[in-house]
């Protein structure tokens, strides 16, 4: 079968994103699908698979999100930017409730980040901190890691600890022992190492299913309230959150809700044909490149340096 999907990226996490509000294809059929667009030496590659499905009385659009290993997961906040603006330009409307995986979020057109990239608020939670809603089966202090970690269900389960320089040699070896579904955590986490750079934070993030990312939103979000939480940054006032991608504002609440406000740049569109059944991709074609977004994100991230 033939499949249309836009390319697209918010804060460096890149994703294929598929209108599959009138497609019926099942889990298994997504997940092959995921496997094969999101796959880095294939003809498309990106952090994993995003799907604009069909709202219900409750919500005007929903999202799901399939890692490149071809998990589901429960959120991805630089993807719902994404799956946001794609449901407003569908449904002509600037902010909507959206139907996650396990929960609702709130999202809204917001102004430009900076010139030319388009911008969108989303709004999770309230998180939890409870180690049984992370899927943590212990102790924290059961980490092979001496670092003390903050425990965040976003509702996708996160593992934060703030650290001097972030080791990317000893946070990929505590997001390998992760994936590997330990008896501690089985479900597996997002591991993120996080600096403080003045008022501002700086995330490193092993994510779920993807391995060592440049970017992934609810790890940014997480960041944010854990840094709150430990007294790190004020809650309630809003903060620059880096990462490799790029950066987003973000803001968490006493109450534990996060607002996360960031680019949702769309960078071409095109059509892939497909087999759901075994995954093998015979074609893709690109439509329309979006070379103005793309410069737009580009001189916003050079501008940071």
């Amino acid at each position: 079968m033939r499949l249309a999907f836009t390319k697209c990226h918010g804060s460096g996490n890149d994703f294929p994103l598929i209108d599959a509000r009138a497609l019926a294809l099942d889990d298994a059929e997504w997940a092959r699908v995921a496997r094969a667009l999101a796959d880095r030496d294939g003809p498309v590659g990106g952090d994993g698979l995003l799907l604009l499905t069909a709202g219900d009385d409750a919500h005007a659009f929903g999202m799901r999100m399939f890692n490149s290993d071809g998990s589901e997961a429960e959120t991805c906040l630089n993807g719902l930017r994404c799956v946001a603006r794609a449901g407003f330009e569908a449904l002509g409307v600037d902010a909507a409730r959206v139907k996650l995986k396990t929960s609702s979020a709130e999202v809204a057109r917001e102004a430009e980040l900076a010139p030319g990239v388009v911008t969108v608020r989303t709004v999770v939670g309230p998180a939890s901190t409870d180690l049984a809603d992370v899927g943590v089966r212990g102790a924290l202090s059961e980490l092979p890691s001496a670092r003390a970690f903050t425990a965040v269900a976003m509702p996708n389960p996160h593992l934060v600890t703030f650290v001097e320089q972030v080791d990317e040699a000893e946070l990929v070896a505590l997001g390998e022992y992760c994936e590997t579904g330990p008896a501690l955590i089985p479900g597996r986490a997002n591991v993120s190492f996080v600096e403080l750079r003045g008022p501002d934070l700086f995330v490193r993030t092993f994510e779920r299913g993807v391995g060592l990312t440049d970017s992934c939103g609810s790890a940014m979000a997480a960041s944010v309230l854990a840094a709150g939480l430990t007294g790190r940054v004020p809650l309630g006032a809003e903060v620059r959150v880096f990462n490799k991608g790029g950066l987003v504002r973000g803001c968490a609440a006493a109450d534990r809700v996060v607002t996360i406000s960031g680019n949702a740049s769309f960078l071409y569109d095109a059509s892939v044909e497909i087999d759901p059944a075994t995954g093998s991709v015979a074609e893709v074609t690109i439509h329309a490149r979006r070379d103005d977004e793309a410069r737009a994100w580009g001189a916003a991230v050079a501008a940071l340096a």
